[in-house]
């Protein structure tokens, strides 16, 4: 029902350097603030009510005392249990008007007033204790005879320190409300951060991958031709070295270029263009040179977005690239690209009919689906029962 703010509680805090230590140095725990609070209000209504009568506090009856003392006491627990320690001082003082005490210990009210209006969290509850506290102070005053404009006064007054805890409650729950706000904001941002770096860690492997085992897979089919003909053929395996050569250098082109895109500082005129299907021609030449025999069905009529064309020769390189690991230089492949009701159907296929392979990464088939998933489509892979593999794509050409 009550819920003490940390805004409103002085707490003692480490001991610091200069003008600040002897600051910390006063301060008062929440519990002392409280006695300190009931001690006041204590000494503040014992002078309050020997001011109102002519013999002085020497003449207060000691069931005044303690009457006032249970008060004073109460306010200890203004912060956790306010609705309580007002229903307290509203009996106290209808005890003080019964016994016909003079005078009217309206400092217990006021401060309990005050907490029920800082520390109540229920709106509802914290209305109804007012309204018993005006009913109690518009009762005492009348059974005292006031006129109806001190009457008037008195409740104004009691009602003003209700509104100003009302009003700090408010405005603390406001901040505390910000500063959920802005830890919320800064953990979105961070989670936005942490899953951006994830993308584009994910982005840069599958360029690694498709980069590097695409070339020093051809590389290395080449290397183990030149092997196997240096001694019979040196003809045939000087170009098997020169195809190493040319896929060494296509290798740190591309290299180049990735670590440029990674570099802000590089200037885009350093930057050569990123493969895409009007170069397909090119990398079927590539792997035809390594004994791969390769056929291409092409039907795209429109101008591609950018990243479809990339992931579409992307996922083409790597399914090609695969066929030459595990189907070895006498591959057959078969590659089909069509466009087709908005979206490209890629389609590589091989016999499957070799039997030397090459050990892979296993990131290959993974990299392609992924491709795919980013532009919303769909990517299968797997044996067919006749034989050989097949990768299927299907990659939407509008809304990505």
């Amino acid at each position: 029902m009550t819920d003490p703010s940390p805004s409103d509680q002085i707490e003692i805090t480490p001991k610091a350097s200069g003008g600040r230590a002897s600051r910390d140095f006063w301060r008062l725990p929440p519990l002392g603030v409280d006695v300190a609070v009931a001690v006041v209000v204590f000494g503040a209504s014992v002078v309050n009510v020997a001011a109102q009568d002519a013999t002085g506090i020497s003449e207060i009856p000691v069931a005044g005392f303690l009457l006032l003392a249970v008060g004073s006491i109460a306010l200890c627990w203004r912060r956790s249990r306010s609705p309580a320690v007002l229903g307290v001082v509203l009996v106290m003082i209808l005890s003080w008007t019964a016994l016909g005490y003079p005078g009217n210990p309206v400092f217990h009210i006021l401060a309990s007033l005050y907490a029920v209006g800082r520390y109540v969290r229920e709106g509802a509850i914290s209305l109804a204790a007012l309204a018993a506290a005006l009913a109690v102070v518009g009762f005492v005053q009348v059974t005292d005879g006031d006129p109806v404009s001190d009457v008037v006064t008195g409740l104004v007054v009691t009602t003003l320190p209700w509104y100003v805890g009302r009003r700090v409650r408010s405005r603390s729950d406001r901040a505390a409300a910000a500063r959920e706000r802005a830890e919320y904001l800064e953990w979105k941002r961070a989670t936005e951060a942490e899953r951006a770096i994830a993308d584009a860690r994910a982005a840069i492997a599958r360029e690694l991958h498709d980069v590097v085992a695409h070339n020093v897979s051809v590389m290395t089919v080449q290397a183990g031709v030149a092997r196997l003909l240096v001694a019979h053929d040196p003809q045939q395996a000087q170009e098997a070295i020169g195809a190493v050569e040319q896929a060494g250098r296509r290798a740190l082109d591309e290299l180049r270029h990735l670590l440029g895109v990674l570099r802000p500082e590089t200037s885009s005129g350093e930057l050569g263009p990123q493969p895409a299907l009007s170069q397909l021609d090119q990398l079927l030449d590539r792997l035809r040179q390594t004994g791969m025999r390769i056929s291409l069905v092409a039907d795209v009529r429109s101008e591609l977005p950018v990243r479809v064309d990339l992931f579409a020769y992307r996922i083409i390189q790597e399914a090609l690239t695969n066929v030459l690991k595990h189907g070895g230089v006498d591959a057959t492949a078969h590659v089909r690209v069509e466009e087709a009701d908005g979206r490209l159907d890629i389609e590589v296929t091989d016999t499957g009919t070799a039997t030397s392979t090459l050990p892979g990464s296993g990131q290959g088939i993974v990299g392609m689906r992924e491709r795919a998933i980013v532009l919303g489509g769909t990517l299968e892979a797997g044996p067919r029962p006749e034989g050989g593999f097949r990768v299927r794509a299907r990659l939407p050409i509008g809304e990505q």
